[in-house]
């Protein structure tokens, strides 16, 4: 059963995306004959209907969100093993082959292994979740997901008393990933990403397998990806492979790139500036060239939600 948990700093029903319009590409698609040439090359991780398998229904969002157009987060990633054009996940994405998927789970927890999705998956509801997606890069989107807490993966595998962090890695394949092959790349892969476990474990925190009422497109990190809406985009990570839970912080890709522009925890933070730009505003996906960025908020809007966690922290020097 796919549930609707309406959330306190929720978007506004206006920033919403009409399921109709998320289809859109498809029908374009269809229309210049480019969907059957997909069809042909990809299969998915899941059944195409699996989350309305599921019991998904149709809610009315909160009356205070509104979700981006679903042409703008489809067709404008960021995805560096597919290129770092912003259009290259959408024109390259469908290269990575996602079926069969699976996910190791190892580090210290009581039942590590190599599970297929499936049975990741058993036995979990699913929940429409309408979140802020704030990039690093001072935009912005809001988006409907559609999934469920982190938590109910990494119960199901006993994690151990001495972890206290978790390790994410993202699925690695040179020959289906064009920007893995580049020498101008500015990062290492395969791209890893991590939280704190008390992080991890907030309610806010999901693993999403679909968007806009569908399953994920390639792009967006099929089948299986990572949304904590009160962090920098970055740090949720796409098409995860692997689940380490850890006694130490684990390093992470941007972190280890440059770690004077991405820190190891990456909460938005309007005060805290990226030392090439403000992060005090953001241009919001879809409101054209010449509207006005929107304030940015603390914690991406959900600060009465996650603030308690960093309690005593110098959010400067852990930024």
């Amino acid at each position: 059963m796919l549930i609707r948990i309406p959330r306190r700093g929720d978007p506004k029903q206006s920033e919403i995306t009409p399921e109709r319009v998320y289809r859109a590409r498809r029908d374009i698609l269809k229309g210049s004959g480019a969907l059957a040439a997909l069809a042909a090359i990809r299969t998915n991780a899941l059944p195409s209907d699996w989350i309305d398998s599921k019991g998904y229904a149709k809610h009315e969002p909160a009356p205070d969100l509104e979700i981006t157009p679903s042409p703008y987060t489809t067709q404008y990633n960021n995805f560096y093993e597919f290129g770092t054009d912003k259009d290259d996940p959408m024109r390259h994405a469908d290269a990575m082959t996602i079926d069969p998927w699976s996910i190791e789970v190892t580090g210290l927890v009581a039942k590590p292994g190599k599970y297929a999705i499936e049975d990741v998956l058993a036995g979990i509801d699913l929940e429409e979740r309408i979140y802020r997606l704030r990039c690093v890069e001072a935009w912005s989107a809001v988006i409907p997901w559609v999934g469920f807490p982190i938590k109910k993966v990494l119960d199901k595998y006993e994690p151990l008393a001495s972890a206290k962090y978790v390790k994410f890695t993202t699925y690695l394949n040179e020959d289906e990933m064009r920007g893995t092959r580049s020498f101008f790349s500015s990062i290492d892969f395969p791209y890893i990403e991590g939280l704190r476990l008390d992080e991890a474990y907030h309610d806010l925190a999901i693993f999403a397998v679909g968007m806009y009422g569908d399953e994920l497109l390639n792009q967006n990190g099929a089948p299986f990806r990572l949304v904590v809406p009160w962090k920098y985009g970055f740090k949720s990570i796409k098409s995860i492979v692997k689940i380490e839970l850890m006694e130490r912080q684990p390093p992470t890709t941007w972190n280890n790139s440059a770690p004077q522009e991405y820190g190891f925890y990456s909460n938005v933070n309007p005060e805290v500036d990226h030392p090439r730009w403000s992060q005090a505003s953001e241009r919001v996906l879809g409101s054209g060239l010449f509207a006005r960025n929107q304030p940015t908020l603390m914690f991406n809007g959900y600060a009465d939600q996650v603030a308690s966690m960093y309690e005593g922290m110098n959010l400067r020097r852990n930024y």
